[in-house]
C-alpha cells in the first residue's frame, strides 16, 4: 500500500514496456516522496507490463493485468474505479499516459491548484505538440466539429489530477466507460486549465492510427448524444422552415408570372424534396433524443476485466 503522503499516478500501458520503464525512472527522480505506480496493463500479450519494471525504477506500486485490450479510455476507467474503490482517500491522484508525452516535471504544475480546495479536477490545456501538421490540421477540425455540435470546448486529455470526492464522483458515471474526458466535462465537477506543453515519446511507436483517433473523437461526440441530437434537429427545423418559406415565395412568383418556362416546377421539386428529407431527419433527430433521455444508465462492474493484480514486493492477488 502506498505510504499517506505518497502520489498516486494511474496510467495504461499497451506494449510499451521500454517507453513505461523510462517514465518510472523519471518519475522516481522528479517527485518525492516517490509516487504509488498503478499501472494498467491492457491486455498486453508480446511484452506485457510487471512490478519487476516498477521495482528497478525504485518505486512501489501494483499493475492490474487485464484479460483483453479494452482500450485506453477504458483501461483509465478500470484503473479509477479500483483507485476509488482502494485507495479511495489518496490525494491527488494523477492520470497520465507511459509513453512520456506526458512529461514528469510539469506533474507538480498540475497538481498545485488542488491544493487550494476549491478545486475538483486539473487538466491539461495542451500547448506545443511534437505531432506532424497533418495531425494538427485534424485536430484543430474536429475541435471546431465538437465545439459547433456540442456548444463546449474539449482542449485536453488523460493528463489530469483528481481529488478523491471527484473520483467518486466519476466512477458511478456511465461516460467514464465512453470518453474519460467528455466524463470529466459533463460532470459538473470544479475544474481548472493548466497550460502544459506535450513531450516527445521515450521509445517506439504511438498504437494510435488514425482510424482509432477518428472513432476517439467519436467516443467524445457520444457522451454529449442529447446536445448534439437537439442541435441537428434544430438546424433541420431550420432548414425545413426555410424551405418552406421557398416553396411559398416560389409559388408567389409562379402566379404573378415573374417565371421562366421550366423554372417553377424544378425549383418547385428541389425545396418540397429537401422539406420531405429534413422533416423527416427532424422526425428521427426528436425520437432519438427521446430515447437518450428515457435510456437507462447501467454501470459496468471494473472487476470482471482484472486477470490478476500484481504488487512490487511479490504481494499479488
Amino acid at each position: 500500500m502506498p505510504a499517506p503522503s505518497a502520489m498516486i499516478i494511474l496510467m495504461p500501458v499497451y506494449e510499451d514496456v521500454e517507453a513505461a520503464a523510462q517514465l518510472f525512472v523519471e518519475l522516481r527522480a522528479t517527485i518525492m516522496p516517490a509516487p504509488y505506480i498503478v499501472a494498467v496493463d491492457d491486455g498486453s500479450t508480446r511484452r506485457p507490463l510487471t512490478p519487476d519494471v516498477l521495482t528497478s525504477a525504485g518505486l512501489d506500486g501494483m499493475v492490474l493485468k487485464l484479460r483483453r485490450n479494452v482500450g485506453h479510455q477504458r483501461a483509465i476507467a478500470i484503473g479509477l474505479n479500483y483507485v476509488g474503490e482502494h485507495l479511495a482517500e489518496r490525494s491527488p491522484v494523477v492520470v497520465m499516459d507511459s509513453d512520456g508525452e506526458d512529461v514528469p516535471t510539469t506533474i507538480a504544475a498540475l497538481v498545485a491548484p488542488l491544493a487550494a480546495g476549491d478545486t475538483d479536477v486539473v487538466v491539461a490545456k495542451r500547448g506545443r505538440r511534437h505531432e506532424t501538421m497533418k495531425f494538427r490540421g485534424f485536430y484543430a477540425l474536429y475541435m471546431l466539429v465538437f465545439n459547433v455540435l456540442t456548444g463546449r470546448r474539449i482542449n485536453f486529455g488523460n493528463f489530469m489530477a483528481f481529488t478523491p470526492a471527484a473520483i467518486r464522483r466519476l466512477t458511478v458515471m456511465q461516460e467514464l466507460w465512453i470518453h474519460v474526458a467528455g466524463a470529466v466535462l459533463t460532470s459538473k465537477l470544479r475544474i481548472e486549465t493548466v497550460p502544459i506543453d506535450r513531450g516527445p515519446r521515450y521509445a517506439g511507436q504511438s498504437k494510435m492510427n488514425f482510424s482509432a483517433l477518428v472513432l476517439h473523437g467519436f467516443r467524445a461526440l457520444m457522451v454529449f448524444a442529447e446536445d448534439v441530437l437537439v442541435r441537428v434537429g434544430i438546424a433541420c427545423a431550420s432548414i425545413a422552415a426555410l424551405s418552406v418559406a421557398g416553396v411559398a415565395l416560389t409559388v408567389f412568383l409562379k402566379l404573378i408570372g415573374f417565371a421562366t418556362p421550366g423554372w417553377f416546377s424544378i425549383a418547385l421539386g428541389i425545396l418540397l424534396l429537401v422539406l420531405l428529407q429534413t422533416g423527416a431527419l427532424t422526425l428521427m433527430t426528436l425520437m432519438l433524443s427521446g430515447v437518450v433521455r428515457s435510456g437507462a444508465v447501467g454501470l459496468t462492474d471494473y472487476r470482471v476485466f482484472i486477470d490478476k493484480v500484481e504488487r512490487t514486493g511479490g504481494d499479488g492477488q
